[in-house]
């Protein structure tokens, strides 16, 4: 019987098959090892499909995976049905109420975040790096999932790296205070002047809760301090590795 890759849950998403999974439980090797589920990654196309088989049916056994092309942006994708990973539109996040369709969002720090409301039959999963996040792609989901019918929404946001690990300049934080001068909050003082560590869990979280969401569970794992257990870009960067794997987060509504 073969042994499904571990899968971390949030207390607030119980009872929809939902979860987020790190590099672990997969068949990549080397610098991919093992969980990669990257299509724009040079790992081997047939361990990246595996892994993503892997990883349904770790969370929602006999969904339909589907996934979008994420470009740092806004935009949300209503899915009605599944698509061939070729035919993956461009987005950041992607909603649906149809039963049978696992929507899964790609990560190497930014953060995943994944929504519900389960009285409503709808769900959402979003990938939000700092340029989404800022652009409003959690906003955008919020608004789809309403559009679906959705009202009282839960969200959970997933491994993504910390404060601690998230260093930026000048120009990054000056972005930032352009739209909202009270986005101060979320940079501490960095070890070189000029510089700044980024909270980038938490204003994802100050999102979802402007857009409406008074529920959301912040897991706090930093992917970049565990090279054991997540993919990390800025680690692989940091490294001068030539490439780096994708963990997958996932989220399915319960069939009848």
């Amino acid at each position: 019987m073969q042994v499904l890759p571990p899968v971390l849950t949030s207390a607030l998403l119980d009872g929809v098959p939902h979860g987020f999974l790190g590099r672990r439980g997969g068949v990549s090797q080397g610098g991919y090892a093992s969980l990669n589920v990257g299509l724009g990654s040079d790992d081997d196309p047939a361990h990246v499909a595996e892994n993503r088989r892997r990883a349904v049916a770790a969370v929602a056994a006999g969904a339909h995976l589907v996934t979008v092309r994420q470009v740092h942006g806004d935009a949300v994708v209503m899915a009605q049905t599944a698509w061939d990973d070729d035919a993956r539109p461009q987005a950041d996040a992607l909603v649906t109420r149809v039963p049978g369709l696992a929507l899964g969002v790609l990560t190497a720090d930014c953060a995943p975040v994944l929504l519900a409301d389960p009285v409503a039959g709808v769900i959402g999963a979003a990938h939000a790096g700092w340029k989404g996040a800022l652009a409003g792609v959690l906003d955008r989901t919020v608004e789809a999932m309403h559009r679906l019918g959705a009202r009282a929404i839960v969200a959970a946001i997933g491994p993504c790296i910390a404060r601690r690990s998230y260093e930026v300049d000048a120009a990054f934080v000056a972005r930032f205070l352009a739209q909202d001068p009270e986005t101060e909050r979320f940079f501490a003082a960095g070890a070189r002047d000029d510089h700044a560590q980024f909270d980038l869990e938490g204003y994802a979280a100050s999102r979802l809760a402007g857009a409406g969401v008074t529920r959301i569970d912040l897991l706090g794992v930093d992917t970049y301090g565990d090279a054991a257990a997540w993919y990390s870009y800025r680690r692989a960067t940091h490294r001068g590795e030539p490439d780096y794997g994708r963990q997958i987060s996932l989220i399915a509504l319960p069939r009848g």
